[in-house]
């Protein structure tokens, strides 16, 4: 039998689909002990199913318990017999109701007590949450010590209370199907979306006999969601792809695949990277990621850096855990790790979903108090680098059922997930294996299930200053405030095109670089809460070369003031390794003014800027004899000082190649 993702079904974890009717044991003996009624038709009914369900003709039984009910409604244990034949043939929808009705009728008492809990477990799996909370209670007030699964009632019995009071206060409004062209096949589940929204991923079984396979679905002009189409002949295969994960540019895809040759467990991730409009061969994450055993589920980082996924590897603390690896500088991941508490439980955490903005996971869990069954969950990344205490998102996109996985955007707009369509109840006696459609959900996004972070991105391409062609070139995010490298995305060779995530709230520099090209410098400042919409940013590198020069966009003074600030460290640090690179270039670093104040004092203060600069590259390592500061005042302003913000174009240190 393949794993199921969430719910249970299919090989990878991948597969969120088979809905099987429990089919009914082989019994010995009666299932329910029966008091034998003194009324002379009430006892040959009784007989009669007796010898029925003995013969294991339980249809047949269950007919004649359904007369003996009409005629001798007070009989009580007619109806607990008929509930455990009707949940023997997996009409579980029926064997609540006879349990509810008989339990009504019979006393209290230990002898019922396994009615109790038969109640209880399928009201709960039904959200009958009173119901089931009503006859926990009842349990513990009959149940030996000894009762079998006594701790797991007393367990559900928080479930219920939980959920009644989660519904009487419903976070934002359930989720919908979303509208053609979408869920046109029998299932589709893990939605992915890419930081611009242009691209869906998911993955589909056109029909209940399909294998799984990976399908994109391009953004419309107008906002709707494309036809979706098979995401390339060089990842789908005769092999089930599924539970894939797409980087935030769209150009690294990690998937789970099982059995495949040379495959490390029977279930393992994959890698495929986007050059142009083409993907490439799908290669195994190896050794230090996957393991001997289940490993699926994956989420990417914005950047595609850190990947986080599900495995049932030994030595976690549950059945399945989540674990986490990174992208090394060598090109290799690192080994995985387990993430630990308070993520991971004894219970089954699954389907995790890591934020654009890299510090809010999702994940779904059934080892901690929800709505029953695998519930999703929310956490943050602290400053330490751990996660806190996980926070169940409520009702209504936590149910009675199973949960899938979710996705948010990076914007914090729109969310999806994949959920099944309840269909009827088998008719009595039917053991067919049922399958429930399963289909994409949109919703918008209430404030409390928001990632802690909002982001935006800004995307655009990169050419030769000269040529105007397209470029390779590694584009760097870093916040300014801890120096700390937070993406590292490469632009496409053929087209150029590059996208970066910027996170609400924060001082960005972004440096591209290509070989035999001057860095260039970028600053995003959103740490004042302004306009945070996407930008479409063009970038032209020029060659290291004489005579060409860039800005340093990322290097800050006080007004009126030398000094060089903390932040501006990053720039100086990046500057440095272009110079350690670059060994026998040499370099003049230039300061302008704006033209308020005297030409005098302008003068004086760009080359004293200036010279901060070469004091600092100096002080780290590099020659004295490479470097030259020179200050220029206001002369050669890049805009007209007519505005603030032209004004502070006009304020800058160029690096000037000698």
């Amino acid at each position: 039998m393949h794993r199921l993702f969430v719910l249970g079904a299919f090989r990878l974890g991948i597969v969120f689909l088979l809905w099987l009717t429990a089919t009914g044991a082989a019994w010995s003996q009666l299932p329910v002990r029966v008091q034998t009624p003194t009324n002379t038709k009430a006892r040959t009914l009784l007989e009669k199913a007796q010898q029925q369900v003995k013969a294991r003709d339980f249809i047949k039984a269950i007919e004649t318990l359904n007369q003996l009910n009409q005629k001798f409604p007070s009989f009580g244990e007619a109806y607990l017999l008929k509930g455990s034949l009707l949940k023997a043939i997996g009409d579980n929808r029926g064997a609540l109701a006879a349990y509810r009705d008989g339990l009504t009728k019979v006393p209290v008492e230990a002898t019922h007590a396994s009615e109790y809990q038969l109640l209880g477990d399928l009201a709960l799996s039904y959200g009958e949450y009173q119901t089931a909370l009503d006859a926990y209670k009842q349990l513990m007030k009959v149940a030996p010590k000894t009762q079998r699964n006594l701790a797991k009632s007393q367990r559900q019995m928080l479930t219920c209370e939980f959920a009644l009071k989660a519904m009487q206060e419903p976070v934002g409004e359930a989720p919908v199907p979303l509208p053609a062209p979408l869920n046109s096949f029998k299932f589709q589940y893990f939605p992915a979306l890419t930081a611009d929204n242009r691209f869906l991923l998911f993955t589909g079984r056109p029909a209940a006999s399909s294998g799984e396979d990976l399908f994109v679905s391009r953004q419309n002009k107008d906002g709707t969601l494309g036809v979706p189409v098979p995401i390339s002949p060089a990842i789908n295969t005769s092999y089930n792809e599924g539970a894939g994960s797409i980087s935030g540019d769209g150009k690294t895809l990690v998937f789970a695949s099982c059995d495949r040759p040379k495959a490390i467990g029977n279930c393992d991730l994959y890698i495929s990277r986007r050059t142009g409009n083409n993907w490439s061969a799908p290669v195994n994450l190896g050794i230090n990621v996957n393991s001997t055993e289940w490993d699926s589920q994956p989420t990417l980082s914005a950047d595609g850096r850190t990947l986080y996924f599900t495995s049932t590897r030994r030595g976690g603390q549950g059945q399945e855990d989540i674990y986490v690896t990174t992208l090394q500088p060598d090109g290799k991941w690192s080994p995985a790790k387990n993430l630990g508490t308070p993520v991971n439980t004894a219970g089954k955490d699954m389907a995790p979903f890591i934020h654009a903005s890299g510090t809010t996971l999702y994940y779904v869990t059934d080892g901690l108090v929800g709505m029953g069954g695998l519930d999703v969950f929310r956490c943050e990344k602290t400053a330490a680098g751990t996660w806190s205490e996980p926070r169940n998102l409520g009702y209504p996109l936590n149910t009675f059922e199973n949960e899938a996985s979710l996705f948010i955007t990076s914007d914090n707009q729109r969310g999806f997930c994949s959920r099944s369509r309840a269909t009827d109840e088998p008719a009595a006696g039917s053991r067919l294996v049922r399958e429930r459609p399963v289909e994409l959900f949109g919703f918008a996004v209430a404030q409390p299930v928001k990632a802690r972070e909002t982001s935006t991105y800004t995307q655009g391409r990169v050419f030769d200053a000269n040529t105007k062609k397209p470029l390779k070139a590694e584009v760097k995010l870093y916040d300014l405030e801890t120096d700390e490298l937070i993406q590292f995305v490469t632009s496409d060779p053929e087209y150029g095109d590059y996208t970066v995530v910027l996170n609400e709230g924060h001082h960005y520099a972004m440096y591209a670089a290509a070989d035999k090209y001057l860095l260039k410098s970028l600053s995003f400042d959103y740490s004042s809460q302004r306009t945070f919409d996407p930008l479409t940013l063009d970038i032209y590198l020029e060659p290291v070369r004489s005579g060409r020069s860039v800005v340093l966009n990322n290097l800050f003074f006080d007004t009126n003031k030398y000094e060089l600030k903390p932040r501006s460290r990053t720039e100086l640090n990046r500057l440095i390794e272009f110079l350690r690179q670059y060994r026998d270039v040499q370099i003049e670093v230039s300061g302008y003014t704006d033209n308020v104040g005297t030409p005098e004092d302008n003068l004086q203060l760009s080359q004293r800027r200036a010279q901060s600069v070469v004091e600092y590259l100096s002080a780290h390592g590099i020659s004295v004899n490479r470097l030259r500061s020179k200050g220029y005042g206001a002369k050669s302003p890049l805009a007209a000082n007519d505005t603030e913000a032209h004004r502070q174009l006009n304020r800058r240190i160029e690096l000037h190649i000698l």
